[in-house]
């Protein structure tokens, strides 16, 4: 019982760390004059990221880059797919009032530059180089998009995000953030052991449980901070998290944990997940280029093809 208990307490952290990670990224971007979008594609996706960064490490120290590697794959594939399906069957993302054509380009060059380092064979130090130095012209492109944001609305009336306060105190923002980012990672660890004991109890191969359970557990913080955003209508938040958490995936946790350790691709990944990860990040096209809302209809068509994918790779 003790590892299914385990499991509901990991779940019910990650939904208020998600919760107080959203809060705290509104209230800074409105106190920062930043608009919110770039919070998410830096602090939040990066928060939400703590995962899949830690579980990467510990894969290449433990000699075991393939779960590095399947971990950062398969949390991409389930960010759009599963983190955007399912909050969408909860309530309509007005993601067409999101300006994100610009950071989904970075994402879509960041997943080619990716593919393009894996048909290598390994990612080793100087693919790492490579994607950091990616990451940091993204961060430089994105500061600098802040700044300049900020000096145009001083001394106007910036209009503030739905749900921001503009009176809560300094401290109260920086509490709801350290919660959060230290609570997602916690949560998600205590659901991914735990999970993973309940599916070896099954005699579920570790594979497997790399492939789908671990790369799922560690989406559960984007999914989690999503799910708030949406029921908070901060699509901006929730589209934001996503791409940022993608790109964060790609350039910085392989860049990082490739520096630790080389880390082997199976060709597999070359022949079928790749481009699975490649074509989800593509269906966001009329979300982000077209104007189109993510309804529910499209929550239930995005949850489903992540249902087809798993399938897919369970047989």
């Amino acid at each position: 019982m003790m590892p299914w208990l385990l499991s509901i307490l990991g779940l019910v952290i990650l939904l208020l760390a998600g919760d107080a990670l959203v809060k705290g990224a509104v209230n800074l971007s409105l106190r920062l004059g930043v608009p919110a979008l770039i919070v998410s594609l830096t602090i939040v996706a990066f928060g939400t990221s703590a995962p899949e960064l830690l579980i990467s490490i510990k894969a290449v120290l433990d000699n075991a880059p393939g779960i590095a590697l399947g971990n950062v794959v398969g949390s991409n594939t389930a960010n759009i797919l599963l983190v955007l399906g399912i909050p969408a069957l909860l309530a309509t993302m007005h993601t067409s009032e999101c300006d994100t054509r610009k950071t989904f380009n970075f994402m879509i060059a960041a997943s080619v530059l990716f593919i393009g380092l894996a048909s290598r064979g390994v990612f080793d130090w100087l693919a790492g180089l490579v994607l950091l130095g990616g990451l940091a012209y993204v961060l430089f492109d994105q500061f600098s998009e802040a700044r300049n944001h900020r000096n145009a609305c001083r001394g106007d009336d910036a209009e503030e995000p739905e749900g921001a306060d503009p009176d809560m105190p300094g401290w109260q923002i920086g509490l709801f953030l350290l919660l959060g980012l230290i609570g997602l990672p916690l949560g998600a660890s205590l659901l991914v052991e735990n999970a993973t004991i309940i599916a070896t109890a099954y005699g579920v191969s570790d594979t497997v449980i790399g492939l789908t359970l671990v790369a799922v557990g560690t989406s559960l913080p984007e999914l989690a901070t999503t799910v708030m955003a949406a029921l908070r209508r901060q699509a901006d938040v929730a589209l934001g998290n996503v791409i940022g958490s993608n790109m964060f995936n790609l350039l910085a946790i392989i860049g990082i944990a490739s520096l630790v350790g080389p880390i082997g691709v199976d060709p597999e990944f070359l022949r079928f997940d790749l481009w699975v990860m490649l074509g989800a990040s593509l269906l966001l096209i009329p979300f982000v280029h077209l104007g189109r809302d993510i309804t529910r209809v499209w929550g239930i068509v995005l949850s489903a093809l992540y249902a087809l994918y798993l399938v897919l790779v369970l047989m």
